[in-house]
């Protein structure tokens, strides 16, 4: 089961918001041990809502299940010492810190590689840790707009659009955790770990790899096209009597036979329909004619009539239709963790589970410092050590926060 493939791993998990902690949930989903350093403030991403679970951001929880939480002020030496030796004991260090910040803490790669070889080391950062860009910042957004993708998304003269979901922060999630798996089984051929350089313009480039690459071919700017694909026609979303379909039959046998449950087989013939790709030059045309057939009958109704033709179609789909989706029940991909606090909280497991797996529940993101104390003590510190570092306020544990549920939201609204 992949639920147990990396037992017995470690990670030591700096990053914060969308790709690094993507990254350590996969990570943790296959069973490693994940340690969440958070500031004793809590990092960003708690406070990045609505919407909210209690006092933490809906954000923080779908993207730190399975971790244990500790709290680290890594301005204090103390701390950083602390960072240090449980870093000693783990196989694979991720963080997301601006490149050079980590090495002016004295937790970059070159202050562990010489001592701890075998340390699988990876970096994620906006634009790479070398270059002119590598010293900028970066988020999800910046970068769909500077690689382009903020181009494509939208409809033919409409403002640019965004990806509500974050695609280029997860994308890069999932690559940086491609390429510690990677190391890990060059690791266990050679013993040797090393330093990954992962980023999000690299991601959002690799996320548009059929776009530029048909670019590079022919020098054509792509355009904004809605929901139809630049590729193939017709591959878009048809209104309906009572909405919206998406229906893809570009090949030439599904074209034939989609002509013929509308009542158009002449248009099979017309020089202008013939082929996919001149469907793509005429796409307006032909959207007009096949909307003037769709829009007689419903979306449910056509559905019936398109999918007994073999013609790949879908409704529309919203969240509350998702979670009826009779599919994505069958597949258990709507899975739960366990919060000691808030009980049952449900999410998108991981993608790979079977559905069995999914069923069982998982560990709910930690509050922040939820497990310092028990990690340290796990690390070789004592009662009264520990009870020193908190008392300096190099880490704080989950009983030392104070603060109301109601001052905390406050704080967390006010980043």
């Amino acid at each position: 089961m992949l639920r147990n493939a990396l037992d017995g791993v470690t990670v030591v998990d700096f990053t914060q918001i969308g790709a690094g902690p993507t990254c350590t949930m996969l990570l943790a989903d296959m069973g490693a041990r994940v340690l969440k350093i958070e500031s004793t403030d809590g990092e960003i991403g708690r406070g990045l809502g609505p919407a909210w679970i209690d006092e933490d951001s809906a954000l923080f929880h779908a993207f730190n299940r399975n971790k244990l939480g500790i709290s680290l002020n890594l301005k204090q030496p103390q701390a950083v010492e602390v960072a240090k030796r449980l870093v000693a004991e783990a196989d694979i260090l991720v963080e997301s810190m601006r490149p050079g910040v980590m090495e002016r803490l004295g937790l970059g790669y070159a202050q562990f590689s010489q001592t701890q070889p075998s340390l699988i080391y990876c970096s994620i950062s906006a634009y790479g840790q070398h270059g002119p860009y590598a010293d900028r910042a970066g988020v999800d957004g910046i970068i769909q707009a500077d690689s382009g993708l903020m181009h494509l998304i939208g409809v033919p003269g409409g403002e640019p659009c965004k990806v509500q979901a974050p695609v280029v922060d997860v994308m890069t999630g999932y690559v940086a955790c491609v390429g510690v798996l990677g190391k890990l089984a060059q690791r266990a051929r050679d013993g040797q770990g090393g330093h990954l350089d992962v980023n999000l313009l690299n991601s959002a480039l690799a996320l548009q790899q059929s776009s530029i690459t048909s670019y590079l071919a022919d020098g054509v700017l792509p355009t904004k096209s809605g929901s139809a694909a630049p590729y193939s026609a017709p591959n878009q979303a048809f209104l309906t009597s009572d909405g919206w379909m998406m229906v893809a039959a570009y090949t030439p046998d599904r074209w034939k036979r989609l002509c013929d449950e509308l009542g158009l087989p002449y248009l099979t013939t017309d020089p202008r329909f013939s082929t996919s790709p001149q469907r793509v030059l005429n796409r307006f045309e032909m959207v007009d004619i096949l909307t003037s057939v769709f829009i007689t009958r419903s979306t449910e109704q056509w559905l019936q009539i398109l999918r007994a033709a073999d013609i790949l179609c879908s409704p529309v789909a919203d969240y509350d239709d998702v979670m009826q989706h009779p599919q994505v029940q069958a597949n258990g991909m709507m899975s739960s963790v366990e919060h000691s606090k808030l009980g049952t909280i449900r999410m998108p497991g991981f993608p790979i589970n079977s559905a069995d797996e999914n069923a069982r529940p998982l560990r709910a993101a930690p509050s922040c410092g939820e497990d310092t104390r028990d990690v340290l003590r796990d690390a070789g510190y004592t009662d009264p050590e520990i009870a020193n570092l908190v008392g300096s306020g190099a880490i704080r544990c989950d009983e030392t926060n104070s603060k109301t549920d109601r001052q905390y939201r406050q704080r967390r609204v006010a980043i």
